[in-house]
């Protein structure tokens, strides 16, 4: 299994935007209420299910304590993305990164954690069709560091693909998924919607979503790269 120790690959290469450089300016709430996410210079953890962070204005963004707000919109929408960012969550606690709004790789306190499911960390979520989970794919590996330390996501990403006349030819997919440095997704084809995912079509270009209403979450160092997948 590759492991990959050198510096993130958006200090490493070109091209790479950086999408807190405006604070939360670049976002807002899925459901256009007032925004409920904040900007930290630091951020606190007890030991338990909640987290805290300083009053000053800072270059990380948080849900809130308890973590049951409006999840979070890139204003700006991405077709096939290299995606870099880091997360923290407290003891317990559960968001999702969705890629188009639509594709979620699972954030989840699972430290520890042997038997390993799509709802797992680093897992690619099932889609849910008639009342039950369908798909998904679990990690190939536990990569989860313990809950209160920084975590790092690499995702690429190439989005589903269309005719002229806006029919789906492709599956969207992920080619590859680094949790804290370990492979843990390569070459998961996703066919539709994971399960929670915005009200919204499968499109050649859609927004980020980062989930706040599941628990306790903050997010430092978000960069995108957008590229061209074969």
């Amino acid at each position: 299994m590759a492991v990959f120790a050198q510096d993130p690959a958006y200090l490493r290469e070109d091209g790479w935007r950086f999408l807190l450089s405006g604070g939360l300016a670049g976002w807002k709430t899925q459901d256009g209420s007032a925004m409920p996410w904040r900007t930290a210079r630091g951020i606190t953890f007890d030991g338990g299910p909640r987290l805290g962070a300083t009053a000053a204005p800072g270059d990380r963004i948080m849900n809130a304590p308890e973590g049951k707000v409006a999840n979070l919109v890139s204003r700006a929408a991405f077709g096939d993305v290299e995606l870099y960012l880091e997360y923290l969550i407290p003891k317990g606690s559960n968001s999702g990164v969705y890629l188009q709004g639509l594709y979620e790789v699972q954030v989840f306190d699972s430290y520890g954690a042997v038997s390993l499911k799509s709802s797992d960390g680093g897992g690619i979520y099932h889609r849910w069709i008639g009342e039950k989970p369908v798909g998904g794919s679990a990690p190939r590996l536990n990569a989860s560091y313990a809950p209160g330390q920084w975590q790092s996501f690499h995702i690429v990403f190439r989005a589903p693909r269309f005719d002229g006349a806006g029919r789906k030819t492709e599956n969207a997919r992920f080619i590859r998924v680094v949790h804290n440095g370990q492979v843990v997704q390569e070459n998961v084809e996703v066919e539709g919607g994971t399960r929670s995912h915005m009200p919204i079509a499968e499109e050649a270009r859609n927004p980020l979503m980062l989930q706040g209403d599941h628990g306790a979450v903050a997010y430092r160092n978000i960069y995108v790269k957008e590229v061209k997948l074969p």
